[in-house]
């Protein structure tokens, strides 16, 4: 078989100067579309930190939003949220681990799972709930942050009532150092992670100690569970709070997108076990570290916080573990643990943001459903300053009420991520060998249930606490709207990524084609008979200089995609050439390409007389439409780009 040959590519505007100095200074920040070398990598246990950020600092506020949401039940709703960590979500990333080593997770999954415009709707709806996640994981972090700030005994006076204008100089300080130019830095991360949960540790032995000494504190906490019924009872109501608590189930898909940087070099038929295993380790001890630190957590601020505390205006509100510090260290070490957890609360926003800034560019410009503006870091760092912003004002800075729109994010990635693993059993569970079959089959099984507990918990939630349901919906509607218009503005774009010529022949006769300055004729069909009878009616009705080279593009089958890599057969017939062109998205954008390659003495193109509405429709879904006026708009859009002293091909429009 003739080796393929591949063709230079065309130089193709990225984008349109810039023409003021702002522009030229957002221009001037980093591409988020192109990386540069390998990626460096580290033992598992120093990444830990790094995923952790966002995971370890809801310790800062989930013990308190679990004693506004259960009271006395807290340690028993506690409980279940640790089963369901360990025996649901640690089980479904370890899953997404091996199925999806890039650090793609479940949304890669869920695109690879499905396809066409199915496939990009459901990224578009799952990147809505991310953005949910990521943005209430700013917002909620820094109004957490500039609470402990407030409340501190050294501050207050200074800062006391100003929870919201400490949260939004958080959040632009934020932004500052990442329009600067940001990367996850593991040293930090390690820097503030590890004596933060060091100094978490002292205050729950110090309030292990306190309860120890006081045992009429676990009998009057007993008193209280025995006066609102028995263990059933108990335990029912528990698994009815527990959606409000989903929140503590944060960081596992940040554990997966950390993967390319964890340390394992062994292989497997191309996979990275090494990588998957202490990948494993990872979500596997942030797993059983963080379920011990919650359950302990909540046991102790249960028995010590008195409600009047920790409801909505006290003293211990939205920071149980902080006032804890304060009673039984004293003031200096509650202030510096103050100082560390603002810190925490702060890299677990910056951790977030870095998140938001990776997926934009995963997707939406490689779907052409974005900007160009938003492959560079410096106009989206600002666009989602606004947006948490505009959040963090709806909000008044409230950590809890913003409880129930983080929740939901949470809840929908992993019930994305349990339903992909589902799929995935499910298609592997109908090949291989028979034991093989047995096993996919229970496995499906199993992470269907997961599925199930994931959606029900889910719908609670939406159901109990509709504001999270209610940024979501206005976070896909953006993401759709947006996505439409960045697709229909970009959709005369040439859109294509690569040009092969399939085999020796080709190549020669595509040298010459080049040479000769043949006139190119696009058709439909790829009969003899049609091309030797458009021939005919040209040469009758035209001038035609030099050979005639007919065009035919085949689409590919998912024309959703925005980019295309093309491979070219070209063949003689008789007196004329014909090009055959496969695996194409668009025709027009195809033959505005493969022209310019060419650059042919003319161009003849067919119009039909069907409704212009209805073929623009067809262009944007499909790839199909009115090719005649769309090759035109392309090309005469392009030409404006190139330099003016090229030699254009005359276009002819011919009416079927």
């Amino acid at each position: 078989m003739s080796p393929a040959h591949r063709l230079p590519l065309l130089p193709v505007p990225r984008t349109a100067p810039a023409r003021t100095r702002f522009g030229r200074w957002l221009e001037r920040g980093e591409r988020l579309d192109e990386h540069g070398g390998p990626v460096a990598r580290h033992p598992w246990h120093r990444v830990l930190f790094l995923s952790g950020v966002d995971y370890f600092s809801t310790l800062a506020y989930q013990p308190g939003i679990a004693l506004l949401a259960a009271g006395a039940l807290s340690p028993v709703a506690s409980a279940i949220l640790v089963l369901v960590t360990l025996l649901c979500a640690l089980p479904v990333y370890s899953q997404v681990a091996w199925r999806s080593f890039a650090g793609q997770g479940s949304i890669a999954m869920i695109e690879h799972l499905l396809s066409g415009w199915s496939a990009k709707l459901a990224v578009l709806v799952l990147l809505g709930f991310a953005a949910t996640d990521f943005v209430i994981t700013i917002t909620l972090s820094a109004a957490d942050a500039a609470q402990h700030a407030v409340e501190n005994p050294l501050l207050h006076g200074a800062l006391g009532g100003a929870n919201l204008s400490v949260t939004l100089v958080l959040l632009a300080l934020l932004a500052a150092v990442f329009l600067r130019g940001f990367r996850e830095a593991i040293g930090v991360a390690t820097l503030i992670a590890v004596p933060y949960l060091g100094m978490t540790l002292v205050v729950l032995a110090r309030s292990a100690f306190e309860v120890l000494a006081h045992p009429t504190l676990v009998v009057n906490w007993r008193g209280a569970l025995e006066a609102r019924g028995d263990p059933a009872m108990l335990a029912l109501a528990a698994v009815l709070v527990f959606p409000r608590l989903a929140l503590g189930l944060s960081g596992f898909e940040t554990g997966v997108s950390v993967m390319p940087l964890v340390a394992g070099e062994e292989l497997d038929d191309g996979r990275p076990v090494g990588q998957i295993r202490n990948t494993r380790r990872l979500l596997s001890t942030a797993a059983l570290l963080m379920s011990v630190l919650l359950l302990w957590s909540s046991v102790v601020t249960t028995l010590l916080v008195p409600e009047s505390a920790y409801r909505r205006g006290g003293e211990a509100a939205g920071r149980v573990l902080s006032w804890l510090g304060h009673r039984y260290l004293g003031h200096l070490f509650g202030s510096a643990y103050d100082l560390l957890t603002i810190l925490m609360l702060w890299f677990a926003g910056a951790s977030a943001l870095a998140g938001l800034l990776n997926l934009v560019p995963r997707y939406l410009p490689r779907f052409g459903m974005a900007p160009r503006w938003a492959v560079y870091s410096r106009p989206l760092v600002l666009a989602f300053l606004a947006i948490t912003t505009t959040v963090t004002i709806l909000f008044r800075a409230d950590v809890e009420a913003q409880a129930g729109a983080y929740a939901t994010g949470v809840l929908a990635i992993m019930l994305s991520a349990a339903a992909a693993v589902t799929l995935s059993f499910r298609t592997e569970a109908r090949s291989g060998p028979v034991a093989w079959r047995r096993k996919a089959r229970l496995s499906m099984a199993y992470f269907a249930v997961v599925t199930l507990i994931f959606a029900l918990t889910f719908l609670d939630n939406v159901i109990g606490r509709a504001d999270g349901l209610i940024i979501a919906a206005a976070f896909i509607a953006a993401i759709v709207v947006l996505s439409a218009a960045s697709r229909y503005r970009r959709a005369t774009e040439l859109r294509v990524t690569g040009v092969e010529l399939v085999d020796d022949e080709s190549r020669a006769l595509w040298d010459q084609l080049v040479e000769r300055r043949v006139c190119l004729v696009p058709l439909k069909t790829t009969s003899p008979e049609h091309r030797m009878a458009k021939a005919a009616e040209i040469r009758q009705h035209y001038r035609v200089d030099g050979r005639i080279a007919f065009i035919h593009v085949a689409l590919a089958d998912n024309r959703s995609e925005f980019l295309a890599s093309l491979q070219v057969r070209v063949r003689r017939e008789g007196p004329d050439d014909v090009i055959d062109v496969s695996g194409a998205v668009a025709v027009a954008n195809t033959l505005a390409y493969v022209s310019e390659l060419i650059d042919p003495v003319s161009i003849f193109l067919g119009l039909t007389r069907r409704n212009l509405m209805t073929q623009a429709l067809r262009f944007l879904l499909w790839g199909e439409g009115e090719t005649g006026l769309l090759v035109y708009s392309i090309l005469v859009r392009y030409w404006d780009w190139t330099p003016a002293g090229d030699v254009r091909p005359r276009i002819f429009l011919m009416s079927d």
